[in-house]
């Protein structure tokens, strides 16, 4: 295989007249797509990330009364928080295989479009 032709084939087509009206709508049904899980994903990663945050903090006395209950609230707050992490891929998966499926027929046609016209 050679790679020198794979790269200058790639560059040449990113430099190529594009039929920018076909290829823009495509480019943008993709978005479409994607947009929702990329949302979730950043959101709820940055809410259960500060939830777990918060967790450790409470559990090594840096904030709270330092007592011995809020060290076990800490720990289970801390628990929640990267529980929530944990199934945000999951979940990620999940939101961007429905966008995927919403969108699939139009992106579908739109690339055959495209690629019967080269």
């Amino acid at each position: 295989m050679n790679t020198d032709k794979l790269y200058a084939e790639s560059l040449a087509n990113e430099y190529a007249p594009k039929d920018t009206s076909k290829v823009l709508a495509l480019k943008k049904l993709d978005r479409k797509a994607k947009m929702p899980a990329n949302i979730f994903a950043y959101t709820f990663g940055i809410i259960t990330s500060l939830v777990a945050g918060t967790g450790m903090c409470l559990s090594m006395n840096v904030i709270g009364g330092g007592t011995t209950g809020f060290m076990i609230l800490g720990v289970i707050i801390g628990i929640i928080g990267l529980a929530g992490m944990g199934i945000n891929y999951l979940i990620y998966k999940k939101i961007l295989e429905k966008g995927k499926q919403q969108y699939a027929f139009e992106i579908i046609e739109l690339a055959k479009q495209i690629s019967d016209k080269e």
